[in-house]
């Protein structure tokens, strides 16, 4: 039997957010729904959601680096920029099959990422971050695209 949510629970979140995710989660299964934090629930689930968000976005930004990288210092090309550069597109497209409405997301998240992107790209190759196009010059189609690599 699920316990109905202890009067100390609304502090729970806040001091012992494990136990509040046990208790909730104890509490929904029961269909006890009044005795669970909806609130908390909503925001962690919006939370949920930012996060993946921010991992499109952080995947972007590295494989956009690497696209720069690869572009704007052609003669340190290695195999490890190449690895790179595949395995950022093969998670993104894994987050893309298991997340399909981020696509809709992806073009939103490209300006943020490339501007980051710059920011990497500038300081491991030490090229002034001026050096680099000022907007994305790929489109998503082609960052995503297993085949390409810029010139």
């Amino acid at each position: 039997m699920v316990a109905r949510m202890p009067p100390e629970a609304e502090d729970l979140y806040d001091q012992d957010f494990f136990r509040w995710t046990a208790l909730n989660a104890d509490l929904l299964r029961a269909g006890r729904f009044a005795d669970a934090d909806i609130d908390h629930i909503a925001e962690e689930i919006e939370d949920m959601g930012k996060s993946q968000r921010r991992a499109i976005e952080g995947r972007l930004e590295v494989l956009l680096a690497h696209l720069l990288k690869w572009q704007f210092q052609p003669g340190a090309r290695s195999s490890s920029w190449r690895g790179t550069i595949r395995l950022q597109r093969s998670k993104i497209d894994k987050l893309l099959k298991d997340m399909p409405s981020l696509r809709s997301v992806a073009p939103e998240e490209l300006p943020e990422a490339y501007q980051n992107a710059v920011i990497l790209a500038a300081s491991e190759t030490n090229l002034p971050e001026g050096s680099f196009p000022a907007a994305c010059p790929f489109g998503l189609d082609r960052i995503l695209d297993p085949d390409f690599f810029p010139d």
